[in-house]
């Protein structure tokens, strides 16, 4: 090219920056319909859709959320006891667990419902394993559907699950999938 520039280099050296500027404000728009809750103890944090407020309950989940506009889609946290050096691998494979939490917490016998483990999934985040399930539980009046995250840490399984009817899972799919997955233990 010797002592020619190229014309071309310097609209594009002008256009990177706002271009990068564009694929940025994207990327915070995509996270800015979600609100961060961390626990008071500061063992896990998570992210929940704007708009969600949280519930209290007694003798259920340790957290709730759902939605103000379409009351039955929920976010729950369920925190279990397991043994101190059990770890999720110990208690065996991802569709294992998934099938397990299926018939002992979605759908135990005499519940109701029926439900179906759609999906299991397992994933590594830092030092820990978790286990993503997708399951369709079907109920006398309706039918719903669950995506859910367990991990295990110092003798607890955590249970981390976003659940809404059958009808609106094509719409929230992605945004429970984000929501769920962001589930993490800080200590």
């Amino acid at each position: 090219m010797g002592s020619h520039a190229h014309p071309v280099m310097p609209v594009l050296r002008r256009l990177f920056p706002l271009l990068l500027a564009v694929v940025l404000a994207g990327c915070s728009a995509a996270a800015a319909g979600l609100n961060s809750y961390q626990s008071p103890d500061g063992r896990y944090a998570f992210l929940y859709p704007t708009g969600w407020t949280r519930v209290q309950v007694t003798g259920g989940p340790q957290v709730v959320f759902h939605d103000l506009i379409n009351s039955d889609e929920t976010l729950s946290l369920v925190v279990s006891d397991v043994t101190p050096e059990s770890n999720l691998e110990e208690l065996g494979s991802a569709v294992a667990v998934g099938e397990r939490l299926r018939r002992i917490a979605i759908a135990p016998e005499g519940s109701g419902r029926v439900a179906e483990l759609v999906h299991a999934d397992q994933r590594e985040q830092g030092s820990r394993t978790f286990y993503d399930l997708e399951y369709s539980v079907h109920l006398a009046d309706r039918d719903r559907h669950e995506f859910a995250t367990v991990v295990v840490d110092r003798g607890r399984l955590y249970t981390f699950a976003a659940s809404t009817n059958e009808i609106r899972w094509p719409k929230v799919k992605a945004l429970f999938e984000q929501v769920v997955t962001s589930f993490s233990l800080l200590v």
